[in-house]
């Protein structure tokens, strides 16, 4: 009898706790929606935008000269935690001497970019060729990657080569005349690194960074829960931890202190989940295809391919990329003895990017 009234008075609390452990944990799983640029409740519209076919609008920048005077034109395509409102620091002289046309578009969620839900390593991808059919820049264009905006550049070279992967609809990706991958991210779960390269490459991390990256690719369903809670330390550099930079990168982001670029606080505008974190659960995720499926996009010489690589990285460990470019010996390596996973951000190795993309 008592044990009955007893359980008669547990059930329902017990119901209760379940019920609300059970909406806790929904809404802790649950990214909030994006502000989407433009709506209601979003930030306003504050960029050129192009309309996607999917119906998505993707934001630019054009920089350099004229469109229609350039001899070069070149899509930048930023990193993790940038915007197309990044600065080159290429002289106005180098500019004008090569008669370059820079294109910096966000990538979806970043900045004035609407968030795309379904976004992969191969949809970046796509939406550069539309920008650039959109904006009719021309029969030749080249692209320049950097760090992980490098991972489209991956895909454009599949596409290029007409590879089965993603179906149909190859037929303007004939139009890129040349890529640079900077700093180019890369993915420890590729099928084709080797055991102990991947392992130690990933060790080379800091643990936080190597637990980050495992819910990406193991859990992405966790993701947005890893990188909101308090218990443990999620991704350093989300953190400010300072250990992740080399020293010649601490010193650009001094210069970066001192004269903040514009446009940053529109970065993470829609929302950090469409933005940051949906960006490393593309890049981290299972990718269609694999690196060594690339072959040499331009057999007749008549473009090329490089990876420009800092030796002092800590984000990106130089032996991976070092290893692709063996493997793939079409690639041109450059590996930077004094520079870090920023190298693109100092003066004298923006312009050797710049020039060795267009005039090799």
């Amino acid at each position: 009898m008592v044990f009955s009234a007893f359980a008669a008075m547990i059930a329902p609390i017990a119901v209760a706790l379940t019920v609300g452990l059970l909406g806790w944990t929904y809404r802790a799983l649950k990214p909030p929606p994006p502000k989407i640029c433009g709506s209601p409740d979003g930030p306003p519209v504050t960029s050129p935008r192009i309309k996607l076919s999917d119906g998505r609008h993707l934001a630019y920048r054009e920089a350099g000269v004229p469109r229609e005077e350039a001899k070069y034109k070149i899509v930048v395509i930023h990193g993790f935690g940038s915007s197309k409102d990044l600065n080159l620091p290429a002289s106005e002289e180098l500019v004008e001497e090569l008669r370059i046309y820079f294109l910096f578009f966000d990538r979806s969620g970043y900045g004035d970019s609407d968030p795309n839900p379904s976004r992969s390593v191969k949809s970046e991808a796509y939406d550069v060729q539309e920008l650039a059919d959109k904006l009719q820049i021309g029969s030749k264009f080249y692209v320049i990657g950097i760090s992980m905006g490098a991972y489209p550049n991956s895909c454009f070279l599949i596409l290029l080569n007409g590879r089965s992967y993603f179906g149909n609809g190859f037929s303007h990706f004939y139009r890129l005349a040349g890529a640079s991958l900077v700093a180019p991210f890369v993915n420890y779960w590729w099928p084709c690194l080797p055991a102990n390269l991947s392992n130690d490459a990933f060790s080379r991390l800091l643990a936080q960074d190597q637990w980050s990256f495992r819910v990406a690719h193991y859990t992405p369903w966790l993701f947005y829960w890893w990188m909101s809670q308090k218990w443990f330390p999620s991704l350093s550099i989300l953190a400010g931890n300072m250990a992740i930079f080399s020293q010649s990168d601490l010193e650009i982001l001094k210069k970066w202190s001192e004269a903040p670029s514009v446009g940053q606080e529109k970065i993470q505008q829609q929302g950090v989940y469409e933005s940051l974190h949906r960006d490393i659960m593309v890049s981290y995720g299972k990718w269609e295809f694999d690196p060594m499926d690339l072959i040499n996009p331009f057999p007749n010489n008549e473009g090329s391919v490089y990876i420009w690589q800092g030796y002092e990285d800590r984000i990106i460990p130089f032996q991976v990329n070092r290893y692709l470019s063996e493997k793939l010996p079409w690639i041109h390596y450059h590996e930077v003895p004094d520079a870090g996973h920023l190298l693109i951000f100092e003066s004298k190795n923006c312009e050797a990017v710049l020039r060795e993309l267009v005039q090799r």
